[in-house]
């Protein structure tokens, strides 16, 4: 999840070296034979062995990149660029005005390059109860590495309750946002959609019917 380069980054940083362009090679490979293999056969049906074999690696391969097929589905190159594309937001502007910016550049990639992977792990995220399960799990993960930044960002205490509950509603915010869009048939703007998330958290719920 750590070495491919986002396409935010405004300043390119030196290249992979060839060992490392070699294991992103790799872990791409193992994930589109394994979105190949979802996409015609189903999740449950696709097993370790058959993904190894359409990457043209062995299942240890698969097993030592990916702890679990579930793994496979959910992460991707990003989360590090992302990460310092939000540290190198102006100093000045908004912490939520800095978390929009980034996230709706990151989706905007997502539904413009990747459609359809970014759909079908939406609906697997919906349908297949392990992997919700292990994206929750991972998404603690990323909340906690998601406080850090907004500390650096604040000067306020990573561990800190405000902090923590802070990072950990923005994190659910996306993942319910994910599967809203997901279980009304990807027919709105998935955007939009993380925008009204980040204002519930931001604002708090809309003044309801008098």
């Amino acid at each position: 999840m750590t070495a491919a380069r986002s396409p935010l980054a405004p300043d390119a940083p030196p290249r992979p070296g060839l060992r490392e362009r070699k294991k992103i090679k790799t872990r791409e490979a193992i994930r589109g034979a394994t979105y190949a293999l979802v996409a015609e056969q189903g999740y449950d049906s696709t097993t370790i062995e058959q993904i190894a074999e359409r990457a043209e690696v062995s299942p240890s391969t698969v097993f030592r990149y990916f702890p679990t097929k579930e793994d496979i589905v959910i992460t991707d190159e990003y989360d590090e660029p992302l990460l310092a594309e939000l540290a190198a937001r102006p100093a000045d502007e908004p912490w939520t005005d800095s978390v929009r910016y980034v996230i709706r550049r990151a989706v905007h990639l997502a539904v413009t390059e990747q459609p359809e992977i970014t759909t079908l792990r939406a609906r697997l995220m919906l349908e297949v109860p392990a992997v919700r399960a292990r994206m929750r799990e991972t998404l603690t993960g990323i909340g906690r590495t998601l406080a850090d930044a907004i500390a650096d960002r604040t000067g306020l205490d990573p561990d800190g309750l405000e902090v923590r509950v802070h990072a950990m509603s923005l994190i659910g915010g996306l993942l319910e946002a994910t599967m809203y869009w997901a279980e009304h048939g990807h027919r709105e703007d998935y955007a939009d959609l993380v925008d009204r998330a980040i204002d519930v958290i931001e604002h708090g719920l809309p003044t309801g019917k008098s």
